[in-house]
C-alpha cells in the first residue's frame, strides 16, 4: 500500500518514482527489513543514477547480459540479499529463479539479526521465491569480521558464481579469494565492491536484475559461462557517462 502522501502526488512529478522507491523504503524500515544505514545507502546510488541519467547504459546492458549468461552456465550460481535488495526488488529475483530455478537465494546482513533475516526471507517467500537459504547460516566465510561472514553451506559458500546486489567490498574481495566468481549491481563504479567484482553491473538494481531476468526468460541463448568480460572497461564506461552528464550541465561561458 502506497502511504497517503504519496498518493497525492501526481504520477506526472518528474520525481515521483523515487518518491514511490523512498517512501517504500522507509516503510520497509519501519517494518525491520531495511535499516537506517540501508536508507543512507539508496540516498547515495541515487546520486550517482542521477549522473547516469537514471537509464540503463549500453555499457551496463551489455554487462546485464553477460551475467545471465554466466548464471545460467555456472555449476552452483546463488543470489545474496540483504535487506535494501529484498525491500527494492523481491519480485525481480522471483523473476530470475522462476527463468533459471538452479539458481539460489540466500539472505545475507551485514547488520545481522534473526528478526531481520526473517524478514528478509519472508519478504522474497511472498514475491514467490519458495527457497530461501541463510536464514539459519551454518558457515562461515575465513577472512570476514563482520556477520557478512555467516552464510549457508549450500549455498554462498558453496557457490561458483554469486551475484552480490548492493554490497560491501569486503565480503566481494573475500569471495574473490576463494575462487568464486563475482558479479555485483552498484551505482558506484569507484566502490571496492565495482572495483573487486569479476562483472561490476553499474545500474540500478530493479533496471539490473530485471534485464537478467528477461534475458534468462530467452532459453534459446546457449550458455557462455567462459564469455570474456572486461571489468576495468566497463567502470571507464560509467565514468565516462558519469563526466558527459556533468559537462553537458554546465552551461558556456558567454562571450566577452
Amino acid at each position: 500500500m502506497i502511504p497517503p502522501t504519496i498518493m497525492r502526488l501526481s504520477p506526472r512529478h518528474p520525481r515521483y518514482k523515487s518518491l514511490v522507491t523512498r517512501a517504500g523504503l522507509a516503510r520497509a524500515h519501519r517494518a525491520g527489513l531495511v535499516v537506517p544505514e540501508g536508507l543512507i545507502a539508496q540516498g547515495r546510488g541515487e546520486a550517482f543514477d542521477y549522473l547516469l541519467g537514471e537509464r540503463t547504459t549500453p555499457s551496463a546492458r551489455a554487462a546485464e547480459r553477460v551475467a545471465a549468461a554466466w548464471l545460467r552456465a555456472a555449476v552452483r550460481p546463488v543470489i545474496s540479499v540483504n535487506g535494501n535488495v529484498a525491500a527494492l526488488a523481491a519480485r525481480e529475483i522471483a523473476r530470475i529463479v522462476r527463468a533459471e530455478p538452479r539458481i539460489g537465494v540466500e539472505v545475507n546482513l551485514f547488520h545481522r539479526t534473526p528478526a531481520r533475516a526473517r524478514a528478509v526471507a519472508i519478504a522474497l517467500r511472498r514475491a514467490g521465491v519458495r527457497n530461501v537459504l541463510g536464514v539459519r547460516p551454518n558457515a562461515v566465510i575465513p577472512g570476514l569480521p563482520s556477520d557478512r561472514a555467516l552464510v549457508d553451506r549450500e549455498g554462498i559458500y558453496a557457490a561458483d558464481v554469486c551475484l552480490i546486489p548492493l554490497e560491501d567490498g569486503d565480503r566481494a574481495e573475500a569471495l574473490r579469494a576463494r575462487g568464486q566468481r563475482v558479479i555485483s549491481v552498484d551505482l558506484n563504479p569507484l566502490s571496492r565492491t565495482s572495483r573487486a567484482a569479476n562483472l561490476p553491473i553499474v545500474d540500478e538494481v530493479r533496471r539490473a536484475l530485471g534485464h537478467i531476468a528477461e534475458d534468462l526468460e530467452r532459453k534459446s541463448a546457449p550458455p557462455r559461462r567462459e564469455r570474456r568480460f572486461d571489468a576495468a572497461a566497463a567502470r571507464r564506461a560509467a565514468l565516462t557517462t558519469m563526466y558527459r552528464t556533468l559537462r553537458g550541465s554546465v552551461a558556456p561561458r558567454p562571450p566577452r
